[in-house]
């Protein structure tokens, strides 16, 4: 990755190019444009702060591998990443702590109690549901109405042994069925008698399968049912499980020793701003602070009493237990 600098020329001196852009870049690994609307952040936070931001493919295992590559000698200023990656994140010392401004209007739940890492927004792990594909069956209600025969072969999970958003969908349906982080048998016993009623198991996202009808209920979440029914006018719904479910943060934090400190700490204030959280609610992903969005976002979103089955996913016990109950699911449900 290139890079520029931007430092004031003395008078009648023409600096080399890569001196012009240090003081207005900075680095995010893992902020995709075609991710959370992360292109209108990126051009954002450009035309605000004066700071920019190139685009970065990573996900979150391979900004988690550079920066742990590149330690000695950091590129990242900041990273996005999956919340089950905080943790480890904060053990391999590729953090620093920063508290940015509005930090104590996140939940405690959802940052790190050092100021390592927190929550910018969250999705809700539920069932994305391509009405028309259903052929006349009444919409699922809930984890249970997907082990009916006339669900058969309709329901789709990305799998836990390869993607977080089916590790993600394990434990919301576990603990939906009355499991915990140390008893995953209900999601085993659940995941079992799925399969045996004929459920489909991609390994990689699988949107385009859902608004095409291919696969009519995945195990996905609210934010991209959301995004195929208003963005892409599919005849797409989400729909919150009746048994309950989980919410899964997505988290900013400081890179350690980051080349450009100050940008990196004014980017960070930026995703917890009133116009930081409203990109991300227009984006269809809950903003981590309350009060932020518009009516007319809001009432995109599933009320308040629906979301009131949905509990924040505990992330240290999701990290503890994770290779654990991805293991059982490789050896016991195949």
């Amino acid at each position: 990755m290139l890079r520029r600098h931007l430092l004031a020329a003395p008078a009648l001196i023409v600096p080399a190019a890569p001196a012009l852009a240090q003081a207005s870049r900075a680095v995010c690994y893992n902020c995709p444009p075609e991710w959370a609307d992360w292109a209108g952040a990126l051009r954002t936070i450009r035309e605000r702060l004066g700071i920019t931001m190139p685009h970065d493919n990573k996900n979150s295992g391979q900004a988690l591998a550079a920066l742990i590559a590149e330690r000695a000698r950091p590129v990242a200023d900041v990273v996005y990443l999956g919340g089950n990656f905080g943790p480890r994140l904060k053990a391999e010392g590729l953090s620093q702590p920063y508290a940015p401004a509005l930090l104590d209007q996140v939940p405690a739940a959802l940052r790190d109690a050092e100021n390592h890492w927190f929550t910018i927004h969250s999705g809700t792990l539920g069932l994305f549901v391509n009405r028309a594909a259903l052929r006349g069956r009444p919409m699922p209600t809930g984890w249970r109405d997907l082990l009916r025969p006339e669900y058969r072969g309709m329901a789709g999970y990305l799998n836990p042994t390869s993607a977080a958003v089916g590790q993600v969908g394990m434990v919301a349906v576990n603990l939906a069925l009355g499991g915990s982080y140390e008893d995953f048998g209900p999601a085993i016993q659940y995941f079992r008698a799925l399969r045996a009623n004929g459920a489909q198991v991609p390994t990689q996202t699988a949107y385009a399968r859902v608004v095409s009808g291919e696969i009519p209920i995945l195990f996905d979440y609210d934010f991209n049912a959301m995004r195929a029914q208003y963005t892409d006018r599919a005849d797409c719904r989400f729909v919150l499980p009746a048994e309950g479910t989980v919410s899964f943060p997505y988290i900013m934090a400081m890179v350690a020793n980051a080349p450009n400190p100050e940008n990196a700490r004014r980017v960070l204030d930026f995703t917890l701003s009133d116009e930081g959280q409203r990109i991300w609610a227009n984006a269809y992903l809950r903003p981590v602070r309350s009060g932020v969005m518009s009516a007319e976002t809001a009432s995109r979103f599933l009320p308040d009493s629906e979301y009131a089955r949905a509990r924040p996913i505990d992330i240290p016990a999701m990290v503890a237990a994770q290779e654990r109950f991805v293991e059982r699911y490789r050896t016991e449900v195949g």
